[in-house]
């Protein structure tokens, strides 16, 4: 009986032990910003319609975002999730364009996009808050 796979090789299922490097965490990190914006838009087009209904919509939104700290917190999030979404689709838009396909110019990019990401997520706080 021929078997798929050579049995004396270790195995493990539990992705908590393994050590991802840090472009695979970046790359994992970008698939879930691109889900959190995706469900972000519900509240983004809930503000955007209520915003645009009336002028006490606006006003409502208005002080939702300027007094609310679910709302800023939401805001917030989801600047963040796009700050870091869209540095890291760069990253791999220049990957995809031949820059930086080797194991040290992978590590680098990942390196430069937390360091720009995190710079921008602050920014989106003080801006926010």
């Amino acid at each position: 009986m021929y078997r798929a796979v050579n049995s004396k090789r270790p195995v493990n299922l539990d992705l908590t032990t393994i050590q991802f490097p840090l472009p695979a965490l970046t790359s994992i990190t970008h698939r879930i910003t691109g889900v959190i914006l995706f469900i972000g838009l519900i509240f983004a087009f809930w503000a955007l319609d209520t915003s645009l209904s009336s002028p006490e919509g606006f006003a409502a939104v208005k002080d939702a975002l300027a007094h609310n700290f679910l709302a800023k917190l939401i805001a917030w999030g989801l600047l963040s999730a796009l700050a870091f979404h869209f540095v890291a689709g760069i990253n791999h838009m220049l990957m995809d364009a031949g820059y930086g396909v080797t194991l040290e110019g992978g590590v680098k990019k990942a390196q430069a996009t937390v360091v720009i990401s995190a710079v921008l997520v602050i920014l989106a706080g003080v801006w926010v808050w």
